[in-house]
């Protein structure tokens, strides 16, 4: 015979143990076997708990790439800088890896074994640059080329996500072994704890410096596109430098570097500087040479090269280095304000520092991914976070961005299948009649015939206002003088004089 036992409110506990926030707090209660007593109890690598805000940012990437991909061909303002100067689509690469910083920190708040987390990440860092080059070493030919394969010798060994690949390996091994196990329960128990990684940090950048301004770059030779011998020549050609700490394209040791390790063969050929004034009539666009272009117009440049990758991975894996630190900030700063506050005040140090290094002569070059360009994308990316995480994670205010949070999910896909030209290449596959009949080429032509009319509309809004402006001003030139006699003229007749001068000012102004 069964029976009833009464149990009190207070006796009464869950069988699934759900987890809930906590006032301000976002302490996700864990059981006590998992919880770290100097951090914040956000156990991010658990199914269904993630940093939303992380995920959003990353989303927000992935469709800023695809902008700027898709419309930056039409639009060249919000194409990459030809060489220096600093536009929207040269965010996308440092938000990037100001990502994989904030999911390392994350990921490595806490490593059972060592041994074993090294291996993973050298396993994953060996599938992300083998991903990175098939996609993008020359084995796809792109759009409206239904051929594949590449020859070997001319492969392309480095792009975007070799580079990622080498900062994630960096930047987590650094946050493996390099950071102390102490207790961190003051600002100065923060420094102790990752005391040893801002050192490396700082010697990364002093190496770059020291390659980037210390080194002496040679006079060198490289052989024009059989594509261009017709107007250049068919011998090769010399490119004079015998210069140090140059930043120019053609006498920058970043490139002296990749010429020297990898070879012309392996660099890629549509580098930025062709869209410069000295390289392009359409600049900041694409565009055929000037009649005095100098001949370095034609020498290939890898944007993802030796020293942007294995050394500027010196670089690179400094924004890498930052997202570390927010995610650190995450982990250790108990207040959401406290967070945010200590964030902003991170983002505006390397806002403002990185526009004083430009005043002070380092200028904006993503190909060369200065000191400058480093500091302001660090801090754009911090700041972009921050208010993020803010409305999202504090205010949770997230529906209104669940789009960019699943792209943010599916990242890697997306890049793999959008900016690499992977889903264009299957699309076009399917055709009708001949290759030239396919379903992507008519997409390709009704963006070109949506991009025209978009400029077309553009151009006369603009036109309409200015006329409108130009009105206004010729109306103030005739409205005063009809309206104050003027000594010894007559009315009538100074009036008609005003409004000639107007119907001048409108058509010449």
């Amino acid at each position: 015979m069964s029976t009833l036992i009464e149990i009190g409110e207070e006796e009464r506990q869950p069988l699934l143990h759900n987890p809930r926030t906590h006032g301000n707090e976002e302490e996700i209660v864990a059981s006590s076997s998992s919880i770290e007593p100097d951090a914040l109890k956000l156990t991010l690598n658990d199914s269904g708990q993630r940093l939303l805000s992380l995920d959003v940012f990353r989303g927000l990437t992935v469709a800023l790439m695809i902008l700027v991909d898709d419309a930056g061909g039409a639009f060249p303002s919000i194409n990459h800088a030809p060489w220096f100067g600093l536009t929207i689509a040269d965010f996308v690469m440092p938000f990037f890896l100001f990502g994989v910083g904030v999911s390392i920190s994350l990921v490595f708040k806490k490593t059972s074994s060592k041994p074993l987390a090294t291996k993973k990440v050298i396993l994953r860092t060996i599938k992300l640059f083998l991903l990175g080059l098939f996609l993008q070493g020359g084995y796809f030919h792109g759009r409206n080329n239904l051929t594949y394969g590449v020859d070997m010798v001319t492969v392309r060994w480095l792009g975007v996500l070799q580079r990622i690949s080498i900062g994630y390996l960096l930047a987590s091994i650094s946050e493996i072994w390099l950071v102390k196990n102490v207790l961190v329960d003051s600002p100065a128990a923060f420094v102790r704890k990752y005391f040893v990684q801002w050192i490396v940090a700082t010697l990364l950048l002093s190496f770059y410096m020291c390659l980037l301004y210390g080194l002496y770059v040679p006079n060198w030779e490289f052989q024009p596109p059989s594509l261009n011998l017709s107007t250049n020549g068919s011998h090769a050609q010399i490119v004079q430098c015998g210069v140090k700490g140059s930043l120019e394209p053609p006498c920058n040791a970043v490139g002296y570097i990749d010429r020297y390790f990898l070879g012309e063969e392996h660099l890629y050929r549509h580098p930025v500087y062709r869209r410069t004034k000295e390289c392009s009539v359409n600049s900041p666009d694409y565009g055929p040479l000037p009649p005095d272009s100098p001949e370095w117009c034609l020498a290939p440049f890898d944007p993802e090269g030796i020293l942007r990758n294995f050394c500027s991975s010196l670089m690179a894996v400094l924004t890498c280095f930052a997202g570390l630190h927010f995610g650190h900030i995450l982990l250790h700063c108990k207040g959401q304000m406290h967070r945010v506050l200590v964030w902003s005040m991170s983002s505006f140090t390397l806002l403002i520092s990185g526009l004083g290094l430009e005043v002070l002569g380092i200028p904006f070059s993503k190909p060369l991914y200065t000191l400058s360009y480093m500091c302001i994308t660090a801090g754009a990316s911090t700041l972009i976070l921050t208010i993020i995480f803010y409305i999202v994670d504090v205010k949770h205010f997230g529906k209104p961005v669940v789009l960019l949070q699943w792209m943010g999910m599916n990242a890697l896909i997306i890049y793999a299948l959008a900016a690499c030209d992977i889903f264009p290449a299957a699309v076009q596959g399917f055709y009708w009649g001949s290759p030239e009949n396919n379903l992507l080429s008519s997409s390709l032509t009704l963006k070109i015939c949506i991009s025209y009319w978009m400029k077309t509309l553009l151009g006369h809004c603009m036109l309409f206002l200015k006329l409108i402006f130009r009105v206004l001003m010729a109306w103030n030139h005739c409205y005063r003088p009809c309206f104050i006699q003027a000594s010894g003229v007559p009315s009538h007749l100074y009036c008609s004089r005003s409004y000639f001068g107007a119907l001048l000012a409108v058509f010449c102004t």
